[in-house]
C-alpha cells in the first residue's frame, strides 16, 4: 500500500545552508521528497497537512555525547532504558543521538555494547541511536574526571578490536587520551576502520595532540573539561585543539562546565564550521534533584550540577537549552548556533548524507521552533514524535 505524502508548512525554515520564508515541505517515506514555497505551490489535496503559523522549521538536533536521561543509562542498553531516553530526546528536538559509555569493568563494557548494538538501526519511535561513543576506557589518569581510576586501561588494538566486536561495529566515536603509550597507533586502526576518535581526558602537551592529529583524530571530547589548562608559555593540548582548523570540538554549554565568557572565546576559535553543542546528560537528565546513576556511579544532582565526590560528573542539560545558551553567551545568529548541533556533529560523523539540514532526500527528521526557539513538535520519519 502507497504511504500518503505529508505536507508540512511554516512562517520560515532555518537550516545551515538556507533560509527560506513560507516554506513547504512534501514529506513522504520518511525522506524530505521536495521543498518548495506555499507562494509557488498550492497544497495536494490529497496529502495530510501540518501547518505551524509563525514558527519556524529547523533540522532536529543530533547529540554526540550523552550518557542517559528519564533515569536511566544507556549503560543499561535495554529497549526499555533507549525507548526512554529516546522519547525524552525527542520532546526537546533531538532526533538522533550516541549513546556514551563510561568507565566501567571491561565484562561491563562489553555486556552494554552487546545491549546496545541490538538496538542500532531498528525503528523506533523517538531519538534514534546512530551508533556508539566509547569514552573510555583509553583514558588519562590526570585527566579521568569521574571515570573509576581502576577501570581504565592504556591503548590496545587488541581490547579495542574486542570492543569493537561485541558493538558489531557500530562505535562512531572513540575518545581517547593522545599522550598515552600507544595511542598514535590505537588512533590509526580505529581511524581505518571509519571510527572518529577525538582527543580528551587529557593531560597532553601539544606535540602528543598534533601526532593523534596527523594519525587521524578528527575532534575533541568536552573541550576544557577534563583537559590540561590552558597556559601561555605551554598551551599544551588545548591549544591544539583551539588552533586546529582540521579539528572538530565538543563544548557542554549549561553555563556550569565552562563560564560562558569562555563559550564565547571557544566559538571565536572553533567558528561555525567545527564547534559542536554537546550535553553530556545523565540518567537525572528531566528529573528531580537526587541521586542517580552514571555507569556505576552515584552522582549527587543538585541545582543543576551533577558531582561524584566533588567532581562534575555529566549533565543535566538539553541539547534544546544548550543551543539557546550558545546563542546568549555569544550573540551568535540562529541559523549557524543550529548547525552546530545539526550540521557539525552529522559532518564529523560522516552522517550529514542523512541527517543535519533539511534537504532533499535527506530523512524528514524536523523541529519546529516557536518564535521564542522553544520546540513545538518534533517530526522523525515525517512522523510527529512528539508535539507540545
Amino acid at each position: 500500500m502507497l504511504s500518503m505524502a505529508t505536507v508540512l508548512t511554516a512562517e520560515l525554515l532555518l537550516s545551515p545552508e538556507k533560509l527560506l520564508r513560507e516554506p513547504m515541505l512534501v514529506l513522504e517515506d520518511g525522506v524530505i521528497d521536495s521543498i518548495r514555497t506555499r507562494e509557488s505551490d498550492a497544497i495536494p489535496s490529497s496529502a495530510e497537512h501540518l501547518d505551524f503559523p509563525g514558527c519556524t522549521l529547523i533540522p532536529a538536533l543530533f547529540d554526540i555525547h550523552m550518557h542517559g536521561a528519564m533515569g536511566h543509562d544507556v549503560m543499561e542498553a535495554t529497549p526499555e532504558a533507549l525507548t526512554a531516553i529516546g522519547h525524552f530526546l525527542a520532546s526537546h528536538g533531538v532526533g538522533a543521538f550516541l549513546p556514551t559509555t563510561m568507565s566501567v569493568p571491561l565484562d561491563a563494557t562489553l555486556h552494554s555494547l552487546e545491549g546496545l548494538a541490538k538496538f542500532i538501526d531498528k525503528k523506533v519511535h523517538g531519538a534514534r541511536p546512530l551508533g556508539i561513543h566509547l569514552e573510555g576506557p583509553f583514558l588519562s589518569h590526570a585527566k579521568r574526571g569521574a571515570h573509576p581510576s581502576n577501570w581504565l586501561l592504556p591503548p590496545s588494538v587488541k581490547v579495542f578490536d574486542r570492543l569493537w566486536q561485541a558493538a558489531q561495529g557500530h562505535i562512531r566515536i572513540l575518545t581517547l587520551a593522545p599522550e598515552l603509550p600507544s595511542a598514535e597507533e590505537l588512533t590509526a586502526h580505529a581511524s581505518a576502520l571509519g571510527v572518529r576518535v577525538s582527543i580528551g581526558h587529557s593531560d597532553s602537551g601539544s606535540v602528543a595532540a598534533r601526532k593523534a592529529i596527523a594519525a587521524g583524530a578528527r575532534s575533541a571530547t568536552h573541550t576544557f573539561n577534563a583537559m590540561r589548562a590552558l597556559d601561555h608559555r605551554n598551551p599544551g593540548i588545548l591549544g591544539v585543539v583551539l588552533t586546529s582548523d582540521e579539528l572538530y570540538a565538543e563544548i557542554i554549554c549549561d553555563g556550569v562546565h565552562v563560564d560562558p565568557a569562555i563559550v564565547d572565546l571557544f566559538w571565536k576559535a572553533k567558528g561555525p564550521d567545527r564547534a559542536i553543542l554537546v550535553t553530556d546528560a545523565m540518567s537525572a537528565t528531566g528529573m528531580p534533584d537526587g541521586t542517580y546513576r552514571l555507569g556505576e556511579l552515584p552522582v549527587v544532582v543538585e541545582n543543576g550540577r551533577c558531582l561524584y565526590e566533588g567532581v562534575l560528573a555529566g549533565s543535566v542539560l538539553t541539547l534544546d537549552r544548550a543551543v539557546r545558551n550558545f546563542r546568549e553567551f555569544t550573540g551568535a545568529e540562529w541559523s549557524k548556533v543550529i548547525a552546530l548541533a545539526s550540521r557539525n556533529p552529522a559532518r564529523m560523523t560522516g552522517l550529514d548524507q542523512k541527517i543535519g539540514s533539511l534537504e532533499e532526500g535527506r530523512w524528514a527528521d524536523i523541529v519546529v521552533l516557536s518564535p521564542e526557539g522553544q520546540i513545538v513538535a518534533t517530526l522523525l520519519s515525517g512522523r510527529i514524535a512528539y508535539r507540545a
